[in-house]
């Protein structure tokens, strides 16, 4: 499977690390970077052909996979559009609806939209996927191999829903980042110093985390096992509680959510 990633940005960046870990070999590989330095870097550490812009190189592949900013999006699909016959053609740009970017490519339908997140640059990333009917099944897994060589991956067979993703797990690390930095505050006002603050707060949402995933029981449960009635940890959850923590994150989710359809069809409006 040949394979040209338009963009050589950081996500671009650890997608093609993971499949170079996974057996792809380099040779099937090609990164389009218009910047002069970035293309240098990627050719340096990981051996793979990099072009300065679009040329018949790109549509001899498999797959191009689309890692540029929504908003350059319109103008860096240009030279694609009308000379896709084959090709798989995989988007990694937030907020971007399949129906808009087949519009782009002069009606092509073989489109498969990821929304992976951040902690796909260490391999860790949680990724939403979707595909217009066009797509066929070897082509979803295709994609799925792609997204897979940095962290797991969700269909969703419902683009209406990829908002709600980005809401959710695009979105998400923010989030955790946020409750870390809480924490880690907490320690220090309590007397530890700003790297003990760190340690405790990152170990302990990273243990809990996996904790999570490897147990089949809820997140509910096992809260309720850590929360001893008249405990320290009740005491905590209560305040947490009458200041509307739960409610707060549920409401900003909702929020991100309700962005990615506003940019959505702000993007589709071009």
């Amino acid at each position: 499977m040949k394979m040209t990633f338009l963009g050589g940005g950081n996500m671009a960046t650890a997608l093609v690390a993971g499949l170079l870990k996974q057996g792809f070999a380099a040779a099937d590989i090609q990164v389009v970077e218009r910047l002069a330095e970035q293309r240098q870097k990627l050719v340096d550490s990981y051996g793979i052909v990099c072009l300065p812009e679009v040329d018949a190189r790109v549509l001899e592949g498999d797959v191009i996979v689309l890692a540029v900013k929504p908003q350059q999006m319109q103008v860096a699909v240009q030279p694609l559009a009308g000379h896709l016959q084959h090709q798989l053609v995989v988007s990694i740009a937030a907020g971007l609806t399949l129906e808009t970017l087949s519009r782009w490519l002069g009606g092509y339908r073989r489109i498969v939209r990821a929304m992976p997140n951040t902690p796909a640059m260490i391999g860790a990333g949680m990724s939403g996927l979707c595909a217009l009917p066009e797509v066929a099944l070897n082509e979803r897994l295709a994609a799925e191999r792609i997204l897979q060589t940095a962290g797991t991956t969700l269909w969703v067979e419902e683009e209406s829903r990829m908002d709600a993703v980005t809401a959710i797990s695009g979105s998400g690390p923010a989030y955790l980042f946020l409750f870390i930095e809480a924490l880690q505050k907490a320690a220090t006002e309590l007397g530890f110093s700003p790297d003990e603050a760190r340690h405790l707060a990152v170990a302990t949402t990273l243990g809990a985390a996996q904790q999570a995933a490897a147990s089949e029981e809820p997140a509910s449960v096992l809260r309720q096992r850590v929360t001893s009635r008249g405990g320290t940890t009740e005491a905590a959850l209560n305040v947490m509680q009458a200041q509307g923590v739960v409610q707060g994150i549920i409401a900003g989710v909702k929020a991100a959510e309700a962005r990615g359809r506003e940019l959505a069809r702000q993007l589709g409006a071009g």
